[in-house]
């Protein structure tokens, strides 16, 4: 290669793939005149996470998996080096595809005991073979990031939880899964994304701590999994202050976050990659096309991810990068093309025409998620006080933002018939009418369907809600049990007075199930809330 075409490997540009002709036949002129690295596939460029703000309808379509198969295949076609080809897979493709197998979020893992991280392993395992079977050798994923900080806004459920040593060994777990069915993983976002307020696609968070307490928290499951020989390594874009002399600058664009710090005093030498680079808290730095690029290749950073200049980008590295710097970056990308299998044997676009995922083998594993995860929070003998009740005519069951035929209450229906009441929509008249209907019950089993697994606007619960909340823990015996992100249980009012909770994470209808079987036959309850944050009791 000529060391300009060496340059192109480092641009990995993001590809949708529901898009028009028009942009994927300008992406296969990137391929064929730049000879790019790598491409980085989202769903739609409504739904990327830089268009939140703008609230563009995202346009689901049932046949994405079979489009981004095709499009693969037509990629390759087009490469004169194979692509390595990525795409953020935290919680399984469905993070981006629709019908395909979805894994419960991180939070939830972080639930599962210690004895029971075998679970992130098959989990790390089942999405890697969900990827390969599509063509995707790189999972941009799993989260290394502690979430200490109970309001952050895009880490949160995506995070394993805030203790450092769970982190750090669910998600080497999750990493030697993927690796297992010969699949590249990536820990992110370096140097630690939890403890920030900010969300970083739409401006930039600051973390005020120092060296040493990174070293103490953040850093720590990067720490192990440079020791683990992890394969790359996401920089995030967030400023450190305290390692660039008080300075805001995005650790993206920062020597002394990757060069001083990641290279030189951890140690480590694999691949680094960049977060996207069209994210607002950098995306708008420069005015000249290019410059970005060089700047975060400057850095540090091996992977340009998103990057949306390519033939400046190229251009600007040409003119500015010394050969001995770009050949270390070549050297550290061409090594994850080895490991993933794409430059040793002919990639096999042909296995790609075929659908074939395994959702039984999928339902099972979450199943036993469900089993070692869901969480008894607070407990007045659960199952006791719900079939006293439900004896003496005075016990009711309420969803909140699902309907009446739901698994949890279908589950329970031989053992616990009583009657059934729900809501979904339409405020204080629709609730004042609920409260009348249930006014004759003195037992209330609620289940709580989380609208959101952002904490943007209360996750998306409405205030009359929570108001009918506060008055009904006052008033009535209530257990809840809450499906969604358990973060939503600080906002949940007068929550110390319910009888009891449960902590069941998704609303997958394993969860569920496994959920009324524990309620039903008064069953151990394995998980661990993954936070100490208690102020809703």
């Amino acid at each position: 290669m000529t060391v300009e075409q060496k340059i192109g490997q480092f641009f990995f540009p993001a590809v949708f793939i529901n898009d028009t002709e028009e942009n994927i036949q300008e992406t296969e002129r990137l391929i064929r005149k730049y000879n790019i690295g790598g491409l980085t596939f989202f769903h739609s460029r409504a739904s990327a996470a830089t268009n939140y703000e703008t609230k563009k309808k995202v346009i689901l379509n049932d046949q994405s998996c079979q489009r981004l198969k095709d499009l693969i295949v037509r990629y390759q076609k087009c490469a004169t080096t194979p692509l390595l080809m990525s795409i953020d897979a935290e919680w399984g493709l469905a993070m981006r595809v629709e019908k395909t197998p979805q894994y419960p979020y991180a939070i939830t893992l972080g639930a599962l005991p210690e004895s029971e991280k075998h679970l992130i392993y098959e989990v790390g395992k089942q999405i890697g073979i969900n990827l390969k079977s599509v063509g995707i050798h790189y999972n941009l994923a799993p989260l290394a990031d502690i979430n200490n900080n109970p309001n952050n806004p895009v880490i949160g459920y995506r995070s394993f939880g805030e203790n450092k040593e769970k982190v750090s060994d669910f998600a080497i777990e999750y990493i030697r899964g993927m690796n297992d069915v010969g699949v590249l993983g990536c820990l992110k976002h370096f140097p630690g994304h939890g403890n920030t307020s900010v969300d970083s696609h739409l401006g930039l968070p600051v973390l005020e701590e120092t060296l040493e307490q990174l070293l103490d928290n953040e850093l720590v499951p990067f720490i192990k999994g440079i020791e683990d020989n992890v394969d790359s390594i996401m920089i995030g874009h967030l400023a450190v202050p305290a390692l660039n002399k008080g300075k805001d600058t995005s650790a993206t664009l920062s020597k002394s976050v990757i060069e001083t710090l990641l290279r030189k005093q951890l140690g480590y030498d694999g691949l680094v990659i960049s977060d996207a680079l069209n994210m607002k808290s950098v995306s708008n730095l420069y005015d000249n096309k290019g410059q970005l690029e060089w700047e975060a290749f400057n850095a540090g950073n091996d992977v340009l991810c998103f990057a949306e200049n390519v033939p400046e980008g190229i251009q600007e590295i040409l003119n500015n990068a010394t050969l001995e710097r770009i050949e270390e970056s070549y050297n550290r990308l061409w090594k994850c093309k080895q490991k993933a299998g794409i430059l040793n044997e002919e990639i096999n676009l042909t296995a790609l025409s075929e659908i074939n995922f395994d959702f039984e083998r999928t339902s099972k594993l979450n199943f036993k998620i469900a089993q070692n995860s869901i969480t008894k929070i607070k407990d007045s003998n659960i199952t006791k006080t719900t079939f006293e009740a439900n004896k003496s005519n005075k016990l009711a069951k309420l969803s909140l933002y699902k309907n009446t035929d739901n698994t949890f209450f279908k589950s329970l229906a031989n053992d616990l018939p009583s009657p059934e009441f729900s809501y979904e929509s339409g405020g204080h008249l629709a609730l004042t009418q609920l409260e009348k209907e249930i006014s004759d019950y003195d037992t209330i089993l609620l289940s709580l369907f989380v609208p959101k697994a952002k904490p943007l606007n209360n996750f998306d619960i409405e205030e009359s809600v929570l108001q009918f909340l506060n008055d009904l823990f006052n008033s009535k015996k209530c257990i809840i049990y809450v499906f969604g992100n358990p973060y939503v249980l600080q906002i949940i009012p007068n929550l110390k007075n319910a009888l009891g909770i449960v902590q069941a994470y998704q609303d997958f209808i394993e969860f569920q199930e496994c959920a009324a079987k524990q309620l039903i036959e008064n069953l151990d309850y394995k998980g661990v809330l993954p936070f100490k944050n208690k102020k809703f009791l």
